[in-house]
């Protein structure tokens, strides 16, 4: 006979929540549904096995990852539409925050089945309540792009929104361990080397740590290591207008390449070539880069204008 609380578990999509690191920190609402559904879709059913093992939980597993979710959809609302109790769980923490589930829960209410997100561990809350950021306002961004130039770019438009929102915000970002030098010197070309910000890693497990310090502090102590290793959840603090210096302009305040550009333009007379030649002399970069940015604002300001 089966126990109260899995005889109870009607018929739906269960979205589990399950430990970022520590066992521990699974619910016991997670366990009973892990216990009473029909089956259990997984990011990696491996990874899954061994947390249903150290519970001793036998309920089926079938994959739903990144690379067939969409196939897998089809499979699983014909089941639920059926009758079915399916979980769906990420390899550690929340399904759908920057792991499979979003398009599969998008198809189960389309399909009018019931989705009922079972809460637990997620590892961006966790870092932001315990970073001493602000936490009144934070906008979760996930994982950056891996190119060099579209992640510098997704900064610009994060410091531009910034600016425009009139408050300080914290940005939420999750990084792997071989990106997280590139991307914190990103981030203090955009924002600035003062800007504070805390590096999160190895959240719950035993060498859990806060590096909370401004962003050029924090990239020089990463940098002496010999090996960095975890998961991270990199946090920054948008500053309030006026304080954002990437994009450079004078006084440390963010100013478009563009508007610099034409502003020498007009005050020496030179063509939009030799204005970025001598930008480029005076914000020590590269002029090709200076010219990829002017164009990825051009970009951005053609796109906001359809």
């Amino acid at each position: 006979m089966e126990s109260g609380a899995e005889s109870r578990l009607a018929p739906g999509l269960y979205l589990v929540a399950t430990p970022i690191g520590n066992l521990g920190d699974i619910t016991l609402r997670a366990l009973n549904v892990l216990k009473g559904v029909d089956r259990i879709a997984c990011e990696d059913t491996r990874q899954t096995q061994k947390l249903l093992n150290h519970f001793q939980i036998e309920t089926p597993t079938i994959s739903c990852h990144e690379h067939n979710e969409r196939q897998r959809a089809a499979e699983l609302i014909a089941e639920l539409k059926a009758g079915a109790r399916i979980a769906v769980v990420s390899d550690a923490g929340m399904p759908g925050i920057s792991d499979p589930g979003g398009w599969l829960v998008s198809e189960a209410i389309t399909a009018g089945v019931a989705v009922i997100p079972i809460p637990g561990a997620n590892a961006a809350l966790s870092a932001l309540v315990a970073s001493g950021l602000p936490t009144s306002e934070f906008h979760f961004i996930g994982f950056l792009p891996e190119k060099a130039g579209a992640r510098r770019s997704r900064l610009e438009v994060l410091a531009e929104d910034a600016a425009i929102a009139g408050a300080t915000r914290t940005l939420v970002f999750y990084e792997a361990p071989h990106r997280i030098l590139d991307t914190l010197s990103d981030v203090e070309a955009v924002f600035g080397p003062e800007t504070r910000i805390v590096v999160a890693r190895e959240l719950t497990k035993i060498h859990e740590e806060f590096l909370r310090a401004t962003v050029g502090e924090a990239r020089r102590d990463l940098a002496q290591r010999d090996r960095i290793r975890g998961e991270i959840v990199l946090l920054v603090e948008a500053p309030q207008p006026g304080k954002v210096s990437g994009g450079a302009g004078e006084g440390g305040t963010f100013e478009k390449i563009a508007v610099r550009v034409a502003r020498l333009q007009a005050e020496l007379s030179i063509d939009e070539k030799e204005a970025l030649k001598r930008l480029a002399r005076e914000l020590g970069q590269s002029k090709s880069e200076l010219y990829r940015e002017l164009q990825r604002e051009r970009a951005r300001l053609k796109a906001g204008n359809r």
